[in-house]
C-alpha cells in the first residue's frame, strides 16, 4: 500500500480533481488546518481551473457557496478549518438538504492522535451535520492516498449518485436519494500543513447527474397543482398536461401560463371543498390556505420529489413520485374546472388593480395632480413588492428573503416568468445576502445579462450584515439590494401572539426594533446607497438597474429615520 501523501500534495491533487469533476466554485474561509487546500485553490484560480471566493465568516461563506450552487446547478465547495468553523456551516447545510442543492463542505480536521485529549480547535467533526449531510466522507491522515477518488466520490454524492461500494456511505442508508444535496468531506492533516512543490495527479473525468427514474401521474378529476419554491417551469407544463389549475408561489419559477390562477392563495377558500387531489411540486410554505388544503384528510396528495423529502406531505392519502414525470393518457380535461379557478383569480386581480389606480375619469389637469400625489405617497409593502416584481425580467434574477415581504409578494405579484430564488428549504433569514451574492456572481458569469435583485427586510439584512463584506480583490457581485425598512420584525404582528402578549414584551422579544442607520452600514462595507421614502423615489431608484443598496422606508416609518 502506498504511503500517505503530505497535506500540500494531497490538497493540490484534491482541488484539481474537484475542478475536473465539475466543481466550478470553491469558497474559502481563512484557517490554519485548512491552509493547504486554500493555497491549492488560489493556484487553481490563477490557472483558470475554478473560481475562488474568499470570505472571513464561515456562515456567510457557506451561504455564498449555496447561492453559487443554487444558480449554477453545479456543486460548489466550501473549505474551512477545524473546530467551531465547521459548526458555522450547519445552517447552510440544512438549507441545502431541504432544497436539494449540491453543496460540498470540506472540513479540515486534526489527526487521530490529537482527538480526545482536549487539543486546541478539535471536535468530533465527521457527522457533525447529522441528517443534513446526505453522505459523510471521513479521510484520516493515514489515508491520504487517493485525493482523486475522494474528490470524485464527493462530487458524485453531491449530484445524487449512490455507489453502494461503501466509499459513499449515505447518512440515510434506508433511502435512495436521486436528487442533489449537501455532502461532508472531512480530511485530517498532519503537519507540515503546507509547503513543497505542486503535485499533479491522474486525470479525472467530469461527473454528470445520475439517470433519473420515470414515474407516471395518472389522471384524476378535480385536481389542483401547487407549485412551491424551486418547482420550476416543469410545474407549468405539468398543469397543462393534466388540465389542472395552477397555484404558484412567486419563487416557484412557475408563476405564468394559461393554467395559472392569479391570486391563487385567495381563491382557494372559495373552491377548496371541491378539490379531490393536490399535486405538489417544489416546496410550498407561504400561504395558510395552501398548507390547509394539502393537510386535509379528504384530499389525495401527490408529491413530486425525492424519497425522504421533508415538509410537503399532507395528512390524507398521499403518494410520492420521484424522477421524471410522465402523464398518463386521459380523456378530455375538464376545462370548466380550470376556467372557474382562473376566472375567480382574474376578478380578484381587477379589483385589486382598481384600488391602486387614479380615477381615469378625471380631467387631464386633475389626473396629472392625482398622479403627482400618487408619486408622493409613502411606500407601502404592496408598493415595494409590486415595484420590484414589475421591474424584474426573465433575464434578471430575483432573490427574496424570508420575511413579511415574500408573503406580500405572494399576495400581489402578477403572472410573470421571473426566475426567483429563495432559501425556502427551512425559510430561515440567515445568510440571505450571501446567498444572493452567490446567485449574482453565477448569473453574471452565465452571460445571460440582466441584474440580480435582492428583496429583503431590515432584520434579515442585519442578520447577515457580514455578507456585505467583500474582501479587496474579490469579485463584487452585481447585486441590487432593496431593503424594506419598518424598523423591526413586523411579520410577528400577523401572528396570534401579537394580540395576546404584553405590548412591551411583544415589542422587545418579537418585533425587536432597531435604530441602525443603514446608510452608515452600507458605507462601512463600500456599497452605493440610496434612501427612498415615496413611490416616485422608489420607481426612480429601481429604474437605474445599478448595484447598491436601496433603503425603502415603509409607510409609517419615515419620521423615525435618521437623516
Amino acid at each position: 500500500m502506498p504511503e500517505a501523501l503530505g497535506a500540500a500534495a494531497y490538497a493540490d491533487r484534491l482541488v484539481a480533481a474537484l475542478a475536473a469533476a465539475g466543481v466550478a466554485d470553491l469558497v474559502v474561509s481563512p484557517g490554519s488546518r485548512s491552509q493547504a487546500i486554500a493555497l491549492a485553490a488560489a493556484r487553481a484560480d490563477r490557472a483558470g481551473e475554478l473560481a475562488l471566493h474568499v470570505r472571513i465568516d464561515e456562515r456567510s461563506a457557506a451561504f455564498l457557496a449555496l447561492g453559487l450552487a443554487r444558480e449554477s446547478g453545479a456543486p460548489a465547495a466550501i473549505v474551512v478549518t477545524s473546530g467551531t468553523a465547521v459548526a458555522n456551516l450547519h445552517p447552510a447545510m440544512l438549507e441545502a438538504h431541504h432544497s436539494d442543492v449540491p453543496l460540498i463542505a470540506i472540513s479540515a480536521d486534526r489527526p487521530i492522535e490529537l482527538q480526545g485529549i482536549r487539543a486546541n480547535q478539535t471536535a468530533r467533526q465527521p457527522g457533525m451535520f447529522g441528517d443534513a449531510a446526505r453522505v459523510v466522507l471521513d479521510v484520516s491522515a493515514d489515508a491520504l492516498r487517493d485525493p482523486e477518488g475522494d474528490a470524485v466520490a464527493a462530487v458524485r454524492a453531491a449530484l445524487g449518485w449512490r455507489d453502494g461500494d461503501g466509499h459513499t456511505e449515505p447518512a440515510h442508508s434506508e433511502l435512495a436519494h436521486t436528487e442533489p444535496g449537501p455532502v461532508q468531506l472531512n480530511i485530517a492533516f498532519r503537519e507540515p500543513l503546507s509547503g513543497g512543490e505542486p503535485a499533479i495527479g491522474p486525470a479525472v473525468e467530469r461527473v454528470g447527474r445520475p439517470p433519473m427514474p420515470t414515474a407516471t401521474l395518472e389522471a384524476a378529476e378535480r385536481t389542483v397543482v401547487i407549485a412551491g419554491a424551486d418547482a420550476g417551469p416543469a410545474a407549468v407544463d405539468l398543469a397543462e398536461a393534466i388540465g389542472a389549475p395552477l397555484i404558484a408561489e412567486p419563487t416557484s419559477g412557475a408563476r405564468f401560463g394559461p393554467m395559472l390562477v392569479p391570486h391563487g392563495r385567495d381563491v382557494i377558500p372559495a373552491l377548496a371543498d371541491e378539490v379531490k387531489r393536490v399535486v405538489v411540486v417544489g416546496h410550498p410554505t407561504l400561504a395558510r390556505s395552501v398548507t390547509g388544503l394539502i393537510r386535509r384528510s379528504d384530499v389525495e396528495v401527490v408529491t413530486i420529489g425525492r424519497a425522504g423529502q421533508d415538509n410537503v406531505r399532507g395528512t390524507g392519502a398521499g403518494s410520492l413520485l420521484a424522477g421524471r414525470i410522465a402523464v398518463a393518457e386521459a380523456d378530455e380535461p375538464d376545462r370548466e374546472w380550470v376556467e372557474r379557478w382562473v376566472a375567480a383569480g382574474r376578478r380578484l386581480a381587477v379589483e385589486r388593480d382598481a384600488e391602486s389606480a387614479p380615477d381615469s375619469g378625471l380631467a387631464r389637469a386633475d389626473y396629472a395632480k392625482a398622479e403627482l400625489a400618487e408619486g408622493r405617497t409613502r411606500i407601502s409593502r404592496r408598493d415595494l413588492v409590486t415595484a420590484v416584481w414589475d421591474r424584474t425580467w426573465p433575464h434578471d434574477r430575483l432573490v427574496v428573503a424570508a420575511s413579511r415581504l415574500i408573503r406580500e409578494l405572494d399576495a400581489f405579484a402578477g403572472p410573470k416568468a421571473v426566475t426567483a430564488r429563495a432559501n425556502r428549504g427551512l425559510a430561515g433569514i440567515d445568510g440571505t445576502i450571501s446567498t444572493a451574492s452567490g446567485v449574482a456572481i453565477a448569473h453574471e458569469r452565465s452571460g445571460e445579462g440582466g441584474l440580480t435583485r435582492l428583496l429583503i427586510g431590515d432584520l434579515a439584512l442585519l442578520h447577515d450584515a457580514g455578507g456585505l463584506n467583500v474582501p479587496p480583490g474579490e469579485p463584487r457581485p452585481r447585486l441590487q439590494i432593496i431593503v424594506g425598512n419598518d424598523r423591526g420584525g413586523s411579520l410577528f404582528e400577523l401572528l396570534e401572539v401579537a394580540g395576546t402578549a404584553d405590548p412591551g414584551d411583544f415589542s422587545r422579544v418579537q418585533r425587536t426594533p432597531h435604530d441602525v442607520d443603514l446608510e452608515h452600514l452600507a458605507a462601512a462595507f463600500g456599497w452605493p446607497f440610496e434612501r427612498v421614502v415615496d413611490r416616485a423615489g422608489l420607481r426612480r431608484a429601481l429604474s437605474q438597474s445599478a448595484p447598491g443598496i436601496i433603503e425603502a422606508v415603509l409607510e409609517g416609518e419615515t419620521d423615525a429615520q435618521p437623516l
